[in-house]
């Protein structure tokens, strides 16, 4: 779920593996609180979603820290994401009015996958809606849509008209730990066992010392954990976990992200998901349950109904790419050369040592094992659609 809107970073020898968007604006760019860290671990840093962010580092390129991450374990500052805090009495059915997530079914302490949608059943945001009480519930969405989100949510708000809390958490830091190892190194600093905390879940926790929100899973496919703490945490405890085990734990940055996100068949905002785009096109239903599409209540419920009744006229697939690597945007040709779909994302996979992308195809096409045709600086390669996951992901459960 990390989020990016337009705007290519388009490098190439040791940035061959990126794809990540950035926003260009003429404001200054902000800084996470790992800024100045970043920077002396020798960080290429590139704007991104208004802030500088670091794309990759001087001890490893791209391929390596991806591999890194699917052998080891790797930090990741995703402290530019938004997080809040909603609370109130009336808090499941309003967050049940702007998501077409199942709150009410949520355990304490449980997350689930979902969207903020439109009236058209387009997808403004997708976000990450975790659940403490059943009047408190904690989020995070994508910094490149921070302002479209929040006024969506603070003119629904007003139009709820019920007394709802909205708090958002800027002086907090978010650090991703991921791969196989992070358990082990965590484990180092947290009393509670952390065998206990499944994939999905979250608990408050002492990580040497420090209070904070821990959230198993990621962006990336492997095991991991998403801690939320002080910003005024944040370069100590990141500097500690690094110095717990330095033959299996680095830093890692866009670059790498983007393309384990990509292997694990997970979307982009701005990239395979936007305001167009519905859940049922981008294969998203499994975010609505079966109560929520029967019931509905929830924005574009009228459109994904009917999308449920009569199908959808394009579909989001994998595609393995036989040939130069297929970018976000390539035109997806059939075999008779009719234009049948575009790439959304698109990368070399390490992992696979082959070329992977996803993009939208006509619906009839979306079929495994069918081949494409990619249009690729007006050449013609091949390509086959594909199940995703590309790379079988690894959570804890």
């Amino acid at each position: 779920m990390l989020p990016f809107c337009r705007g290519a970073l388009r490098t190439r020898s040791r940035l061959q593996y990126a794809s990540v968007r950035s926003y260009t604006t003429g404001s200054p760019l902000k800084k996470t609180p790992l800024h100045d860290l970043h920077v002396e671990y020798g960080a290429k840093m590139v704007p991104f979603a208004g802030f500088d962010m670091p794309v990759l580092y001087a001890d490893l390129g791209l391929s390596e820290s991806h591999k890194w991450t699917r052998s080891k374990s790797s930090i990741f500052d995703v402290s530019h994401m938004v997080q809040f805090k909603l609370s109130g009495p009336s808090v499941i059915d309003f967050l049940e009015r702007i998501t077409p997530a199942g709150c009410r079914e949520l355990k304490p302490y449980s997350s689930t996958l979902s969207v903020l949608t439109n009236e058209h059943g387009g997808i403004i945001d997708d976000t990450i809606i975790t659940k403490h009480t059943d009047e408190s519930f904690y989020i995070v969405t994508n910094a490149a849509c921070r302002d479209k989100d929040l006024l969506h949510i603070e003119t629904q708000l007003r139009e709820w008209g019920k007394p709802l809390k909205l708090e958002l958490m800027d002086d907090y830091a978010l650090i991703a730990v991921q791969g196989p190892a992070s358990a082990d190194l965590l484990q180092n600093h947290i009393p509670d066992q952390l065998s206990e905390l499944k994939f999905g879940n979250s608990r408050y926790l002492d990580v040497a010392g420090i209070k904070c929100h821990v959230s198993r899973g990621g962006y990336t496919g492997e095991d991991g954990f998403e801690i939320s703490c002080p910003a005024t945490e944040a370069v100590k405890l990141t500097k500690l976990l690094l110095a717990t085990n330095t033959e299996n734990i680095k830093l890692a940055g866009l670059g790498a992200r983007d393309s384990l996100r990509l292997e694990a068949g997970m979307c982009l905002y701005g990239n395979d998901l936007d305001d167009t785009t519905t859940p049922n096109e981008a294969g998203l239903l499994w975010t609505i349950p079966k109560r929520r599409r029967a019931e509905g209540g929830f924005i574009g419920h009228s459109v994904i109904a009917q999308q449920l009744q009569d199908g959808v006229e394009r579909r989001r697939v994998g595609i393995i790419v036989k040939g130069a690597p297929a970018r976000a945007g390539v035109e997806i040709l059939s075999t008779e050369g009719e234009k049948i779909g575009t790439v959304s994302s698109g990368c070399p996979s390490p992992s696979l040592g082959l070329n992977i992308a996803m993009g939208y195809i006509k619906n009839g096409f979306h079929k495994s094992g069918m081949r494409v045709g990619l249009k690729i600086r007006n050449r013609i390669g091949d390509g086959e659609v594909t199940k995703m996951p590309f790379v079988p992901t690894q959570y804890y459960k």
